[in-house]
């Protein structure tokens, strides 16, 4: 049974007077212990659509409901106990270990002063542990790697306890294998760890080869879903870009030049 849906989502936004919109009529769904990988070309409308499933920006039209809540109905704080978010930005927490920002995920349930309670230290030092960096528990975020900071900033959603988790290009400024490592750790905790989790990727062979669904933005601003498996026998993975001399590769699970 879906546990996040949307009903009729149209996303967007506006230019002065003029609403300008970028995906209409969506009725998607995410089901805990399952990771799906949105993909699309550039300008397709995937962080628009991450923007409004998180509510850092409103639908045009549409709801989207958690456990049958409407989720423009909750309050912050109670959509930060549902969905943690980790967002393409880079961040300036240079001066915090990885310990520190780590426990920033445990804000939505600590009480009005920020204390930490003997189960939320706990809880921190298991999501460093599952995301495999208690070694660097220490450490300042400055002298992690790139992969570094990104597991950290996993464990800091992880560490927030919600049954939601939305990545917005995760792998965005990783190298080979860090980006492997993250997508890995990325449908264990979706498996193991029974979270539902949605992550926007430019990188379509670990996408194709990680995820269990796909949301497939088409050039026609169209948004196909199903199993990994059944998108690519369709062939719809070939609706993506606007190319002509760009084809999918269905044994290397990746795009392709063709010579016209």
């Amino acid at each position: 049974m879906a546990y996040f849906e949307t009903h009729q989502l149209t996303v967007g936004y506006t230019q002065g007077k003029r609403t300008v919109k970028v995906l209409s009529d969506l009725n998607l769904s995410l089901e805990r212990g399952h990771l799906v990988a949105l993909l699309g070309q550039n300008g397709a409308g995937k962080s628009t659509l991450i923007r409004a499933l998180t509510c850092a920006a409103k639908p045009l039209e549409g709801t989207i409901t958690i456990a049958g809540q409407n989720l423009q109905e909750l309050t912050q704080r109670e959509r930060s106990r549902l969905i943690a978010i980790v967002s393409t930005d880079r961040i300036s927490a240079g001066a915090l270990t990885v310990t520190e920002l780590v426990a920033l995920g445990r804000q939505p349930h600590t009480g009005f002063l920020g204390r930490l309670s003997d189960e939320d230290h706990e809880r921190v030092a298991q999501a460093i542990k599952d995301v495999g960096i208690d070694h660097k528990a220490t450490s300042y975020m400055a002298q992690l790697s790139d992969g570094e900071r990104q597991k950290a900033m996993i464990a800091r959603a992880l560490a927030q306890a919600t049954p939601i988790i939305v990545l917005d290009e995760p792998t965005a400024f990783l190298d080979v294998a860090s980006r492997i490592e993250t997508m890995q750790l990325l449908h264990s905790l979706a498996h193991d760890h029974q979270k539902a989790v949605l992550l926007s990727s430019h990188d379509v062979s670990q996408s194709l080869l990680m995820a269990d669904d796909l949301w497939l933005i088409t050039r026609d601003r169209e948004v196909l879903t199903g199993s990994t498996k059944h998108i690519i026998d369709s062939g719809a993975m070939q609706h993506i870009f606007t190319s002509k001399n760009v084809e999918f590769n269905p044994q290397l699970l990746d795009f392709q030049y063709v010579r016209p």
